[in-house]
């Protein structure tokens, strides 16, 4: 998984005004680290309007549309942190994990991702980290 989520991924101090506002800037990540072109960032916004990603315990998990694969040129991680919170449809989103997958390889980590936000002081850990490094712990598993 650690070839899935890189340190310039993680961003820990973002700030968005509404929740699509929240998914750019989560798409723009995934653009700045090359792992998809800028027509993914609307594939997500796309997603959204179909169904949310809202996942519980402060997480999103937004991801682009069947349709979007081939804007996709690696798979990727990015994990924003948005210390304010985001309203995400009533919801209170303080981290977003943003999925870039041509193939199956974000299933184990939403699988660990699961497990943390099954564990509330795992789950607080990360909306609460403040460094890279605590998220990596807490997400990449040797």
């Amino acid at each position: 998984m650690g070839d899935l989520l890189a340190r310039d991924a993680i961003r820990l101090d973002e700030r968005a005004g509404s929740r699509d506002e929240a998914i750019r800037r989560c798409g723009e990540v995934l653009v700045e680290i090359g792992a998809v072109g800028p027509a993914y960032v609307d594939a997500m916004l796309e997603r959204e309007q179909s169904v949310s990603t809202y996942i519980g315990e402060g997480v999103a998990i937004p991801h682009g549309t069947l349709h979007s694969k081939e804007t996709i040129h690696r798979d990727a991680l990015a994990v924003l942190r948005f210390p304010d919170g985001v309203d995400w449809d009533g919801a209170d989103v303080r981290v977003c994990v943003a999925i870039a997958a041509a193939g199956d390889g974000h299933v184990d980590i939403l699988a660990q991702l699961a497990e943390i936000l099954m564990e509330p002081d795992q789950a607080e850990r990360l909306r609460d980290a403040t460094d890279p490094g605590e998220v990596l712990d807490l997400l990449v598993m040797e």
